[in-house]
């Protein structure tokens, strides 16, 4: 379609002589000739495009995208002899084609600066293949050839700023970083190459930016490099990934967000901003570079004068109050904040990523929104101020009349282009100014029993390593009285300022977590709870005070989502790891941040001590179901595929009933099918049986061997046929003649709360049919009483009951279970609920229906009291050590009055209990 039919305003012309110019080089009737004569009437710069390129842009207003197309074929087919002359004719066409587009509103601005872009890639491209291709004939780069032009040559070229983010505009420069693979050449040939590239570097540069009677193509600007007032124009990329690595500062990292292959070798560039992305995207949330773009934005006032009220004559359009820039850092450093959680943020366009940045909840949609509106017409402004001489400026004239002239191009009228202009600086301004200020907060008042602080308590803060730095001191200066008036709150002020002392002492660095505080001061009324309350949990936090990122992310307070959501979230984050370590530490951090958000709605009373246990258990089955398969891929890729039907993963214990606490560990049984393969059919086979004992060994590694992000869970797998001196895997077949012939009571008893977990569906319905026939089947009611007894005994000598303990010891929770397993056993029944064993043990006779309902109200008291105390602390519980606030915990998740009611009440239940589960399995041939 021709842009005359999709012309949506039109350029006023400001000077009339002009405007008759271009009418006469272009001689156009209706809509398209007030389009020509607005653009050359106001325009001085497209008056004299128009002149030159009379007949080309004639026909292009025919069919604009056609002829683009088409002048980009005419340059890649352009002879070394003509490629500088042709290339800046292409630079005129497109430029010309592009500003009547937009000026007649034919093309947002997306289309308008991804057209310029493309055509910077293009004559980058070219350029570089053009110096390279002398350099490969005369065997300045040892072992390339002809061919290797279509790949650089070993050189890849980075566009950075508006260029790699695709927003050029008429007058840009181009910023480009050059890199060489240093990888395809020996020392000898790396020697010889590297001059090479340096000089590839300067020819293209050139070639691009050279003034001759043709004008140029780009303005080319190679210091955004490494270090570059020492380096060459050129660096390897070893060099570069060096440098980034050690010395590389927040401004670089901005900068990295735009960062994109243009030419060359495009592969190896891809390959490069991979291998940057940690230096890029932190892996926590990153408040301290709010700061650091703070610095910036005064830094680049004070070197502008940019200060002061906004006024229009001269205000510059990118770095000026309101701007572009303003806009720019607004995106950036909140992608800076973010986008190393969340990679959907790593997008390098500025409204791409304001939209993501309101969808998901790191930005204000509001906000995010207006500033679109802004950027879009604060861009087309630098357009047109562009547009009048190709200057590289982004000032507005100093006089009026030359404002009116940008009016005119943008086709408004003069008065209603002011007042727009200035409100929309002013609301940029005002909304990026919200965001970066960093501006001292009123301290406030602390309570009367705030704790006091002595001066040796602050010495003794000031070595520790999160307060050495200077910065990291003057933030926490800001900090530390709304960290008091938190502490204050706790039940016992003084206990609560110990355990923060516990926590700081702990952090490893403190300038990051300092400026996550300082950015969201909820998470200072958190750490206060947490410590006022379990000082543990704190201590834990100062070892993995990351999942503090957790609670801003935005769905930290919603509803659970269930093992099946998680499961699949898991599964999506390990996915986009690039291997098999990364992904052991992803799944680390991802189990990190729920099973903290499950403590911090369990201590703020959000959930019972029992849902909190059922998430605990979801959040294990998660685990187990997302890094199975992970762990199985990566053990694959040596050894082959499973033999025969897979493995399974059985949960037992407090996992196959999904009872965990806080700190449970995973007890596990790994069953496996091999069927007819005695053999896998990897690069290294192995037996059946030695693949699933190493596979089962890989699984435990995954879960409990500690990398840089910790550990996941502990792991137990006595639970298996034989114990500790069975194999760590069993064939199905094996468990089965196990349990049928050589099995103990126990073992069977164990089987009430098998589960399977993870591992095929057949082989697990399979198992578990097995599990439910074997428990059904009728026993000797007698001797089940007195293999249970006997058990009970072993347990007791083999660890009498110490104060507190809840599981062990006569009346406890292990002693109820052990009569609730033996009712299921003696009446085949599979279900695994203490209630229903009990129940079980009632209809047989061992005890009767109130004394079940009394012993299954005894073991939720011990269960939901042991839940309390294991969020606490792993210690054994001790109402000293707990302090005020963790016995108030406590008393509120127990429904009693105060800690003499709990005990007596402890006290009397377990005799009760003891007494009862004594009548139920002490017989007299037992006695």
């Amino acid at each position: 379609m021709t842009i005359a039919a999709r012309l949506t305003r039109l350029p006023r012309p400001h000077d009339a002589d002009r405007a008759a110019d271009a009418r006469e080089a272009l001689p156009l009737t209706g809509p398209a000739g007030d389009l020509i004569a607005g653009a050359g009437g106001s325009s001085p710069y497209l008056l004299s495009l128009i002149q030159k390129e009379a007949d080309w842009v004639a026909d292009a207003l025919d069919a604009p995208e056609q002829a683009l197309e088409q002048e980009f074929d005419r340059l890649r087919a352009l002879d070394p002899d003509t490629l500088r002359s042709g290339l800046r004719q292409g630079k005129r066409r497109v430029a010309l084609l592009a500003a009547l587009a937009d000026l007649g509103g034919v093309w947002p601005l997306e289309e308008v600066t991804g057209t310029l872009t493309r055509f910077a890639d293009l004559a980058t491209d070219l350029a570089l293949k053009d110096a390279l291709a002398p350099l490969i004939r005369r065997g300045k780069l040892p072992g390339m050839a002809e061919e290797d032009l279509a790949t650089g040559a070993g050189m890849t070229v980075l566009a950075m700023g508006k260029m790699g983010a695709g927003e050029l505009n008429y007058s840009s420069d181009i910023d480009l970083i050059c890199l060489f693979d240093e990888t395809r050449f020996d020392a000898d040939g790396y020697a010889e190459a590297r001059p090479a590239y340096i000089r590839a570097t300067r020819t293209m540069a050139a070639t691009l930016s050279d003034i001759t009677e043709d004008g140029y193509v780009f303005r080319t600007d190679l210091r955004l490099r490494p270090d570059p007032s020492v380096t060459p124009v050129c660096v390897s990329m070893e060099a570069a990934e060096r440098y980034y690595e050690s010395l590389g500062r927040t401004w670089e990292r901005a900068a990295y967000i735009k960062a994109r292959p243009c030419a060359g070798d495009i592969a190896a560039g891809d390959r490069f901003l991979t291998a940057l992305k940690p230096f890029v995207w932190r892996r926590h949330l990153d408040y301290a570079a709010i700061r650091d773009a703070h610095d910036m934005r005064q830094a680049i006032r004070d070197h502008k004068g940019h200060h002061g009220a906004i006024t229009l004559p001269g205000h510059d359009m990118k770095l000026g109050r309101g701007g572009i820039r303003e806009i720019e850092f607004f995106a950036q450093f909140h992608q800076i904040v973010a986008g190393g959680r969340d990679p959907a943020l790593r997008v390098r366009g500025t409204v791409e990523a304001l939209g993501l940045l309101a969808q998901r909840n790191w930005a204000a949609a509001e906000a995010a929104d207006r500033l679109s509106g802004h950027y879009r017409a604060l861009r087309e402004v630098e357009h047109r101020i562009q547009m009048v001489n190709d200057a590289q400026t982004h000032a507005l004239p100093q006089s009026e009349e030359g404002i009116d002239r940008i009016a005119a191009l943008s086709g408004t009228d003069p008065k209603e282009f002011r007042l727009t202009l200035r409100e929309r600086l002013e609301e940029v301004h005002t909304t990026c100014e919200n965001f970066f200020a960093n501006e001292q907060t009123e301290e406030p008042d602390l309570p009367e029993d705030a704790p006091e602080v002595d001066a040796a308590l602050v010495a003794r803060w000031r070595s520790y390593p999160a307060l050495r730095s200077a910065r990291a001191q003057e933030i926490f200066a800001r900090l530390r009285p709304r960290l008091l008036q938190a502490l204050s709150r706790a039940a016992r002020p003084e206990e609560a300022l110990m355990a923060f002392d516990g926590f700081l002492s702990g952090l490893p660095a403190g300038v990051q977590l300092f400026s996550l505080f300082e950015a969201n001061p909820q998470l200072i009324d958190l750490l206060g709870d947490i410590t006022g309350t379990a000082p543990d949990l704190a201590l834990y936090l100062s070892r993995n005070a990351g999942v503090f990122d957790a609670v801003i992310a935005g769905t930290f307070f919603s509803a659970w989502p269930g093992a099946d959501a998680l499961i699949a979230r898991l599964t999506d984050a390990l996915k986009a790891e690039p291997d098999y370590e990364a992904q052991l530490d992803a799944a680390r951090r991802w189990q990190k941040d729920w099973h903290f958000r499950i403590g911090v709605h369990h201590l703020r009373g959000l959930i019972s001590p029992e849902e909190a246990s059922a998430q605990y258990s979801d959040l294990a089955d998660a685990v187990l179901c997302g890094l199975w398969p992970v762990v199985i891929g990566n053990f694959s890729r040596r050894h082959g595929p499973p033999p025969g039907r897979g493995a399974i993963v059985l949960g037992m214990g407090s996992l196959g009933t999904a009872r965990l606490n806080a700190r449970s560990d995973l007890d596990l049984i790994v069953i496996y099918d091999p069927g007819e393969d005695d053999m896998s059919s990897g690069r290294k086979p192995l037996p059946s049986r030695t693949y699933y004992a190493r596979l089962t060994q890989a699984l435990v590694t995954a879960l409990s061997a500690p990398t840089a992000e910790g550990r996941l869970y502990e792991v137990d797998m006595r639970l298996r046929p034989s114990g500790n001196q069975g194999p760590v895997a069993t064939s199905f077949g094996a468990f089965r003649n196990y349990q049928d012939g050589e099995a103990w009571t126990w073992e069977h008893m164990a089987l009430t709360s098998a589960r399977p977990i993870a591992g095929g569906e057949a082989l697990s319905r399979d198992v578990q049919a097995f599990r439910r026939d074997l428990l059904a089947r009728k026993r000797d009611r007698d001797a089940l009483r007195r293999d249970v007894s006997d058990m009970r005994a072993r347990l007791a000598a083999a660890k009498p009951p110490a104060d507190w303990d809840l599981k062990l010891g006569r009346g406890r929770m292990q002693d109820i279970e052990l009569l609730s397993q033996a009712g299921l056993l003696a009446t085949g029944s599979a279900d695994p609920g203490i209630r229903a064993g009990l129940d079980a043990a009632a209809a047989c006779g061992w005890t009767d229906p109130d004394s079940a309902a009394e012993l299954s109200e005894t073991w939720h008291m011990l269960r939901r009291l042991n839940l309390t105390l294991k969020l606490l602390s792993d210690a054994a519980p001790d109402p000293e050590t707990i302090g005020l606030g963790g016995r108030d915990f406590v008393l509120r998740n127990l429904g009693v009055d105060s800690w003499q009611a709990l005990q007596d009440m402890l006290s009397t239940r377990i005799a009760s209990a003891a007494a009862l589960v004594d009548a139920a399995i002490e017989t007299e041939d037992t006695e």
